[in-house]
């Protein structure tokens, strides 16, 4: 039983949406301020690598084609000089960094969330395995092995992005590898004032469900930013509201008070205790469950486009020798 305390940051702020550049420098900045504050763990917003496709929530397709193009020159490349970068950060804070971002993998980009260790090893590097709504017209889909949960320096830590969560079974994967600390995100700056009370409901009952600890944090666009994705005041109010950065115990409780508006950070200590205190009580993959009855089948291998096989022999090389 770990009897240990962690702290961790939570981290609302707003990118740079002229492109990775500037987004990553803030996140540099971020890392640095969360390590001056004692954090041991600092999480970042939903695809905050360049920026969250706003673009894609409010225009029709028709009207995409730039935005998109654009988003696809900004976005990350892993590994790459911006992830090195991370790395460096994390290694000399001595800090687990949960970062966003849009990934580009040759001709597609995916909604990706990169872990990295205090040692500033990649951890783990997961897609988002579902894109929500008009996300799809934006990323690509993920796959069942990024359902991980991966020991770092601060414990087991999992990772879902935004509507995963609405997604009971890719919850129940992280669960039964007994994640200590969940880092989740979601874009913020989006649908209106009911996303965030949606999104502080779904934190707190993941908590008290798997019996972890939940680090949330949700982006921030400023009025200039808002205006700049489009100058229609009816459109307008789809990319604002809708954040709740917050850090969530396993008792379903708020560890500090969540941040709602604004740009800023969350600090908790999570006292790891509190673990086995509600698992106890309440261990739902253990002796809560009921797996002679209900049971998960998780495909956790890499998809690929791409078998290879080796070509058959030639039915003359394949023939039985002949006696001569």
């Amino acid at each position: 039983m770990r009897t240990d305390t962690i702290r961790a940051a939570a981290v609302q702020i707003a990118p740079d949406l002229s492109g990775r550049a500037g987004t990553i420098q803030r996140v540099l900045n971020a890392i640095e301020e969360a390590a001056g504050r004692g954090a041991q763990l600092v999480v970042f917003p939903e695809t905050f690598v360049p920026y969250y496709p706003y673009f894609s929530f409010i225009l029709p397709p028709v009207q995409q084609g730039a935005p998109h193009l654009k988003l696809t020159e900004e976005a990350v490349v892993v590994p790459s000089p911006e992830t090195e970068a991370v790395a460096a950060a994390a290694r000399r804070h001595g800090c687990v960094v949960v970062l966003g971002v849009n990934e580009r993998d040759h001709g597609s980009l995916y909604n990706a969330q990169l872990v990295f260790d205090a040692d500033g090893t990649l951890a783990l590097k997961r897609r988002k395995i579902t894109p929500t709504y008009h996300e799809r017209m934006v990323w690509g889909q993920g796959d069942g092995a990024g359902l991980k949960v991966v020991e770092t320096a601060v414990g087991r830590l999992g990772a879902l992005a935004c509507w995963e969560h609405y997604n009971p079974l890719a919850r129940y994967a992280l669960m039964t590898q007994h994640e200590e600390i969940h880092a989740s995100h979601f874009p913020g700056s989006l649908v209106g004032p009911i996303f965030g009370e949606q999104i502080e409901v779904t934190m707190r009952h993941h908590a008290l469900e798997a019996g972890c600890f939940v680090v949330n944090a949700t982006g921030w666009l400023s009025e200039a930013q808002i205006a700049s994705i489009h100058p229609d005041p009816a459109l307008q109010k789809g990319i604002r509201d809708g954040c709740m950065t917050c850090i969530v115990s396993p008792e379903g409780r708020h560890l500090a008070e969540p941040l709602t508006e604004g740009e800023g950070m969350v600090v908790a200590d999570l006292d790891m205790r509190l673990i086995a205190k509600r698992k106890r009580m309440m261990d739902s993959v253990g002796h809560y469950a009921r797996p002679e009855l209900l049971s998960l089948n998780h495909d956790a291998r890499p998809t690929a486009t791409r078998h290879e096989r080796a070509a058959p022999l030639p039915e003359a090389l394949e023939a039985e020798p002949q006696d001569v």
